[in-house]
């Protein structure tokens, strides 16, 4: 049966869950399902969804972030909440959508609408939420009251989860991607950043956050050039915008750590499989679980040796010995010391790559 389908999402970039997000759509429409996208701002992913012909509007959605975790904050959200509740409200009965679809805990207004309007509502949980706990229980008694069906992203997540929603409820899909252009991507990181081949080459992709590891990044990259002169070091990523003060902060930290000749720092960049094919090993250094992460699976699909940090999704997707390393996310000299092979040994580095 051809459904009626409402998309959200919190997000318009083109990273991690986003890029799941736009492939979903994708095939949805491909099959026949009429498929409308909500999304909070412009930004590349309403472009590419646009480009390939689906209907996408713009609507504040009230999505929920730490930084509106106070008084004033929550007061806001409540106000945008109810504003996007009658915008999506409206495509809802304009498009008579059966089916809705919450990519993240951090849109609550699809499972809202949902439950007032007795619509089938699929929550799609990507986020393993820490801290605050009191967050947590809410939104675990919000989605376990207001899904039809649960989906999750890994047993990291389904673990978490099930400490507010009843496991059975929760089903395990792991992401995937579309690997061809991983195949055929070619080194020119190399030659714009004028890096020769004598020079190994160690890299992290992702979105510029306190959690995603940057800081973490950059003392593990402090550790190893104590003793190795022919590394260099690359940062893919930008930061939300409102948090340019986070980018500032970690250029600070590579001028610091006296790193500057050594780190190459490059923002948003879309050409990632050009990137990754340019690396020798890829690290993933989040300091908080990560649920799934969309770009160790890219690494993979590169043939990179992985180094990601011992928790979340992580733990399901490194085969540890074998394809790559897993290290402690708060002790950055032990880190360096478990990444010593990958970085002595090329043919170590190729077999972990292949694998």
């Amino acid at each position: 049966m051809k459904q009626r389908i409402l998309m959200l999402h919190s997000s318009s970039d083109l990273y991690g869950a986003s890029k799941i997000f736009s492939i979903t759509a994708m095939i949805l429409k491909d099959m026949g399902h009429h498929v409308h996208v909500v999304l909070s701002e412009e930004g590349p992913l309403p472009v590419q969804l646009r480009n390939e012909g689906l209907p996408v509007s713009i609507i504040r959605l009230g999505i929920l972030r730490r930084k509106y975790f106070s008084p004033g904050g929550l007061v806001n959200r409540i106000r945008v909440l109810k504003e996007a509740y009658k915008a999506v409200a409206k495509i809802v009965e304009e498009d008579q959508i059966n089916h809705i679809y919450s990519n993240t805990t951090a849109v609550l207004v699809g499972a809202w609408i949902a439950g007032r309007q007795q619509i089938f509502h699929t929550w799609h949980i990507h986020e393993i939420i820490a801290r605050p706990k009191w967050l947590a229980f809410l939104l675990g008694k919000i989605v376990a009251r207001t899904s039809g069906q649960i989906i999750v992203v890994s047993e990291a997540v389904k673990s978490f989860w099930s400490r507010y929603i009843s496991p059975e409820k929760l089903k395990v899909v792991y992401n995937g991607i579309d690997y061809g252009a991983y195949l055929e991507a070619e080194k020119l990181l190399r030659k714009e950043l004028a890096i020769s081949d004598e020079y190994l080459l160690i890299g992290m992709v992702g979105r510029v956050s306190p959690w995603k590891g940057q800081s973490y990044f950059l003392d593990i990259a402090k550790e190893l050039c104590r003793s190795y002169s022919h590394l260099v070091f690359i940062i893919v990523g930008d930061t939300f915008p409102g948090n340019e003060h986070l980018y500032d902060k970690m250029l600070e930290q590579v001028k610091r750590n006296g790193l500057e000749n050594r780190v190459h720092t490059v923002g948003f960049r879309s050409d990632v499989p050009a990137i990754l094919a340019a690396l020798d090993v890829f690290v993933l250094p989040s300091t908080l679980p990560d649920p799934l992460p969309t770009v160790i699976l890219e690494a993979m699909a590169s043939g990179k040796p992985v180094v990601a940090t011992a928790h979340g999704g992580a733990r399901e997707m490194v085969s540890q010995n074998e394809t790559g390393y897993l290290i402690p996310w708060d002790n950055a000299p032990e880190a360096a010391n478990q990444m010593i092979p990958l970085i002595e040994e090329e043919r170590l580095r190729t077999e972990m790559g292949k694998k």
